[in-house]
Order: C-alpha cells, then sequence, then structure tokens
C-alpha cells in the first residue's frame, strides 16, 4: 500500500514508529489526530508530510461540511496546526499551501488536488531514481543516511528510488546504512526497505561512515533532504553534513535526492533554516529506558546543514543541479522565472 492515503473519507498511513517488528495501518480522522501522528513521526519524510499537509486540508474541508460547521474557519485553523507540527521540512507547508490552493471549489476540489498531488510524487521520485542511476552509474557501493525511501514518501521515495535504480540497473555490492540516531530511521526503516528491494546492504552506526568513505569503501553518497535553500544548502536529518565532509575528503561524489517542491526559494540560505529540536529524552534513552546519569542534559536537534559547496549534485525530477556557486539554485529559479 502507499505510506499516506485517502480511503473512505479518512486519512490511513503506516504507522512507522512499529516497524519493522509490526506493519500496521492507523486510520486518521482528525486534524488533530493527523499532527499528533506527525509529531510522533508515525508519518514522516519529505514528500510524505507534504501529502499529509494536503490531506489535512482535504479532512478538514470534508469534515466541517459534514457538521456543517464553518469550512473556511476550519481549513485556517488546519493549516495553522499542520504547518506549526514540524518546522523544517518544507514539503509539509508546501502540501497545506497546495490544498488551499483549490479551496475556492469547496471539499471536493480540494480533496482531488491532494490526491493529485501524491500521483505526482510517485511520477516525480520515479524520475528522480531514473536521473540519479544514470549520474552514478557505475558506483558499486553507496552510503546513506536516514529513510529517503518509499516510506518518507507516498510510495517510491528519492535517495533510495536512486539505489534502487541503480541496483537494477547494474547490481550494487553494498549499500551501506547509518542506523540515525536516535531514533533509528536507518536501522529500522531503510533496511527494511532494502531487504524488500533485494538491494544487499550492512547496517553501521552513524560514527562508522567517515571511517568507510575515507576507506574506499564507500563511492557515492546518496541522501534525501527536507528543504533546501536558495543557494543550494542543504536541510537532512543529523549526522548528514558529517558525510558530506568525509566525501568531500575521499573525492567521492555527494549527492541529494530531492524533488523541485523541496526547493525552498524563499529561504536564502542554510543559516535561515529553522532546525526542529525535538525532547532531549529521545538522546537520553535507549529502548525505553535511560542510559545517562539523572541530571544529565542533551541536545537534540532534527537535523543538519550541509552547505552547497560539499554538493555534488542534487537531482530532481526535472534536472540536475551542481552547486558549483552559493547561488546556483537561485540563479536557475531566476531563469525558469524570466523565461
Amino acid at each position: 500500500m502507499r505510506t499516506i492515503d485517502w480511503r473512505g473519507g479518512e486519512v490511513v498511513l503506516i504507522d512507522q514508529t512499529l516497524l519493522p517488528s509490526e506493519e500496521r495501518v492507523l486510520a486518521v480522522h482528525t486534524v488533530d489526530e493527523l499532527v499528533a501522528a506527525i509529531r510522533r513521526l508515525a508519518v514522516r519524510g519529505a514528500m510524505a508530510l507534504g501529502a499529509a499537509g494536503a490531506l489535512g486540508i482535504a479532512l478538514a474541508a470534508t469534515r466541517a461540511s459534514e457538521e456543517g460547521i464553518d469550512v473556511d474557519a476550519a481549513i485556517d485553523e488546519a493549516a495553522a496546526k499542520l504547518r506549526g507540527s514540524r518546522p523544517t521540512a518544507v514539503n509539509l507547508s508546501w502540501g497545506v499551501s497546495r490544498a488551499l490552493s483549490a479551496r475556492s471549489g469547496g471539499p471536493r476540489a480540494i480533496l482531488a488536488t491532494a490526491l493529485a498531488l501524491m500521483d505526482a510524487d510517485i511520477a516525480a521520485n520515479t524520475a528522480i531514481g531514473g536521473r540519479g542511476a544514470l549520474l552514478l552509474y557505475g558506483v558499486k557501493s553507496v552510503l546513506t543516511h536516514c529513510n529517503a525511501g518509499g516510506l518518507a514518501a507516498v510510495e517510491v521515495g528519492t535517495a533510495l528510488a536512486v539505489i534502487g535504480t541503480l541496483h537494477a540497473t547494474e547490481p550494487l555490492q553494498m549499500a551501506y546504512v547509518c542506523e540515525t540516531r536516535p531514533l533509528l530511521q536507518g536501522a529500522r526503516l531503510t533496511t527494511w526497505e532494502l531487504a524488500k528491494m533485494k538491494v544487499p546492504h550492512r547496517l553501521i552506526v552513524d560514527g562508522a561512515g567517515a571511517g568507510l568513505i575515507l576507506g574506499g569503501k564507500v563511492n557515492a553518497v546518496v541522501v534525501g533532504a527536507d528543504r533546501i535553500a536558495a543557494n543550494g544548502d542543504v536541510a537532512n536529518k543529523v549526522g548528514t553534513l558529517a558525510h558530506a565532509l568525509a566525501a568531500r575528503r575521499a573525492g567521492i561524489p555527494f549527492v541529494v535526492a530531492a524533488p523541485e517542491s523541496t526547493i525552498d526559494e524563499a529561504t536564502p540560505t542554510g543559516a535561515d533554516i529553522e532546525i526542529e529540536e525535538r525532547d532531549p529524552i529521545e538522546v537520553l534513552g535507549f529502548g525505553g529506558r535511560s542510559v545517562a546519569p539523572v541530571g544529565t542534559l542533551a541536545a537534540n536537534p532534527a537535523f543538519d546543514v550541509t552547505p552547497s559547496d560539499l554538493v555534488t549534485a542534487i537531482v530532481t525530477e526535472r534536472r540536475v543541479i551542481t552547486p558549483a556557486s552559493s547561488s546556483a539554485v537561485a540563479d536557475e529559479a531566476d531563469a525558469r522565472r524570466v523565461g
């Protein structure tokens, strides 16, 4: 099934907090339930959050219409709640905006827009997989961080679409998967997906990545993105920056796979990206029990920013961007507007 979908007047999604031990579908009946699911990472990943944002507005409009309350007021309240649930991932707000663009047509038009957005996401990510695999043709081993597969999208994914297409074209020898502390999205989700894709892989601790890269075990690093600034700086799951630095030192490609919707032209640089700070308890404990002494403080940024000069290429559904200068993405955006 799709990671997130609309079924019988409600939003349904795979509860990613339970994977890989249990595959459970969560039915969401209200916007508040959806916001709670987003915050606890039952649904996560840039493209899946874009779909969640659009479907959340459709859910609010549909419920308000059925209950005979003010549809516009319900939509505005839902938009504010959804946008505030996770600030770093630009696709969430983008999905909300896409749905809001159809509000004059009423609940049916809003739902049609949300469903079209999900279909477009699948097509875009399939294209990203093909374009990225062509760029990295001949690579035999890759490293990826966090989860940028079908679980992070509606169905296909970005970085794992590249890896999967690359493997189907000319089999990979190895995909190294970083565990992704503190919530283990790599260990729990990416390994689960790669096993289904029959891609040979090994799980590593996050700190092992740089050593494997500099030791010649990795030919390319492929990651997704939660927001790309206008200058090409990339916000992705915390730990990504370390892999980019190691890749630059080793002279191997560091490739970001993300749809055009992840490029935020309104954000000039990575310094302007709000970094989500999550509950310190995620760092202080493991497996449901505390591992640090009582009274220990923790910082828990969910993302870090990789400067554009460390990025070999940004692969989207339409193009390959090489941020050779700090204004690369903005310059291309200006060219599109002029054109």
